[in-house]
């Protein structure tokens, strides 16, 4: 099926030229503290993903009955709901991943970038454009974290998904593994960088002043 302009706007735009991250700036405490190690910042992508999208959809469907008083409500406890499910699963099928992502699946309810998308999409939108809307906003929000805890486990620790990629000789020669890297000022400087290299690319997107 093919999507129409705006529908790839909407499913497209938050991998770049809208990204929650480097544009909007939203979702920077989780970047920060799940993306030590590559497994983990993936795992945590997928959820976010997960719960964006169906969320977005199941508010849509909802969108005409909330009254407007309660929305707010409603919206966490459809959240809680998808964030619950998404809890129990990781923890039978991914218990060691779930360990090391710690609180942050659960507060994954809190997250602006999901509360946003909510608010500002899914009230407004039909179910089909707010999954996309979701997706979209997902895998914007996921790709920064794989590129994060790519460089800082790599960097950091010399391995990728828990295999050591950086060989011995290395070692031997006198490398050494960046401690810094896997400490969460690292990953802020690294996401500084991010948006410098984005908005470097994105002319648009800088700020003007006259």
């Amino acid at each position: 099926m093919a999507l129409s302009s705006k529908t790839k706007a909407v499913l497209l735009g938050p991998l770049n030229k809208n990204n929650p991250i480097l544009v909007q700036v939203l979702g920077i405490c989780s970047s920060l503290a799940v993306t030590s190690k590559l497994e983990p910042a993936i795992v945590m992508a997928i959820a976010v993903t997960i719960v964006t999208a169906f969320g977005n959809v199941i508010i849509s469907l909802l969108r005409k009955t909330i009254p407007n008083r309660i929305r707010i409500i409603v919206q966490l406890v459809v959240v809680a709901s998808l964030v619950t499910i998404v809890s129990e699963i990781l923890k039978a099928y991914a218990y060691d991943v779930n360990k090391q992502l710690s609180v942050f699946v659960g507060l994954i309810v809190t997250n602006c970038i999901l509360m946003g998308r909510l608010e500002a999409f899914a009230l407004g939108n039909g179910p089909w454009a707010s999954f996309l809307d979701g997706i979209g906003n997902g895998l914007g929000y996921g790709w920064i974290l794989v590129v994060l805890g790519f460089f800082r486990e790599l960097l950091g620790s010399g391995t990728l998904m828990g295999y050591k990629v950086i060989p011995q000789s290395f070692y031997d020669a006198g490398y050494l593994n960046n401690g810094l890297m896997i400490l969460p000022p690292m990953a802020l400087l690294l996401i500084a960088c991010l948006i410098w290299i984005h908005r470097a690319k994105n002319k648009d997107l800088q700020e003007t002043t006259n």
